[in-house]
């Protein structure tokens, strides 16, 4: 941006050139070198008038005007304008920006927690006048509002809160940004500053509450281990008793099973003693089944006990000659 003080000099230089050529004698060697001079000088002066009449605001930013201290209503977009050379130029950076706080916020039990709240936020372009003439530069509309009111608001929502613990809580925590975000824009806004949004970053409780905390979560991970162990010894009972009941099911089928071959054993003696009573036969007639099974080992020898008796019974006995003669 050219000052004003460029061309007014090269006008001056002008004049007096011009004064020169028209001064001194036509005939005088100097007087041809004045007037291409002055012809120079007003040149260079148009050239830098015009150039003091451009303006440049870079990308991202706004330019506001002021001519005598008086602010022009409107502002500049970021390009090139043609505006004029008298104008004083304050520029404002309208790109979103976040502003970072960390504050003490006390809760009705009169403890201090520690919040690092963000809040995003932009320069509304169409007020940066407005910004100009009553706060001053961007830098003073967060140092006069926005930090202040983020303050005032926090220890607002903090008192709301009955216990410093409570901050922990979820619905909470939301109700809070919630509250900060609405305040924040209805504050500022007329202000000439959009806020985006209000974030909760941290929350740092009191160390004494800090320690209780860990102490509560220590001992619900302590209660929560114990229903596991509780849970898998219930499991475990469980199998146990399942099991139990299987091998005792079992062990009535086996009962069961024994007691009916038992059943069928007595029930064939009880047969055959039956066929014995009523056909004395019957027991010459399984010897004779006997006599032919035995007769078809050559190895075995065949001893009779009472000879005598008409029917003799007979005894096996299987094995080679020595120990049948020790047996004897």
């Amino acid at each position: 941006m050219l000052s004003v003080t460029i061309p007014i000099f090269t006008l001056v230089i002008t004049l007096v050139l011009a004064g020169l050529f028209f001064t001194l004698p036509r005939n005088h060697q100097s007087r041809s070198m004045a007037g291409l001079g002055a012809i120079i000088a007003l040149a260079a002066t148009v050239v830098t008038f015009i150039m003091t009449m451009i303006i440049s605001i870079p990308a991202g930013h706004v330019g506001v005007a002021t001519l005598f201290g008086s602010v022009q209503k409107e502002s500049y977009s970021a390009g090139l304008h043609l505006a004029n050379p008298l104008y004083k130029w304050q520029l404002y950076d309208v790109r979103q920006k976040t502003h970072s706080e960390r504050a003490l916020v006390p809760s009705q039990d009169q403890l201090l927690t520690t919040f690092d709240v963000s809040v995003q936020y932009s320069i509304d372009p169409k007020m940066a006048p407005r910004i100009l003439g009553e706060t001053g530069s961007a830098g003073d509309v967060i140092n006069i509002h926005l930090i202040p009111k983020l303050r005032s608001v926090l220890r607002e929502q903090g008192k709301s809160v009955k216990n410093a613990e409570d901050f922990y809580q979820e619905d909470i925590q939301e109700r809070m940004q919630n509250a900060l975000s609405a305040s924040m824009r209805d504050y500022l806004g007329p202000r000439g500053v959009i806020v985006s949004g209000v974030l909760l970053r941290d929350i740092q409780l009191p160390a004494t509450i800090q320690k209780g905390v860990e102490q509560k979560k220590q001992r619900e991970q302590e209660a929560e281990r114990q229903k596991a162990e509780l849970r898998r010894f219930e499991t475990e009972q469980k199998q146990k008793i399942s099991q139990a009941q299987i091998e005792r099911e079992a062990a009535e089928q086996i009962a069961i099973k024994q007691k009916m071959l038992a059943d069928a054993k007595a029930y064939e003696i009880e047969k055959i003693n039956a066929a014995v009573a009523q056909n004395p036969a019957y027991i010459k007639l399984e010897a004779l089944k006997a006599l032919e099974s035995i007769s078809m080992n050559p190895a075995s020898k065949i001893y009779f006990l009472d000879g005598s008796s008409p029917s003799p019974l007979p005894l096996m006995h299987i094995g080679d000659p020595e120990s049948s003669i020790d047996n004897k």
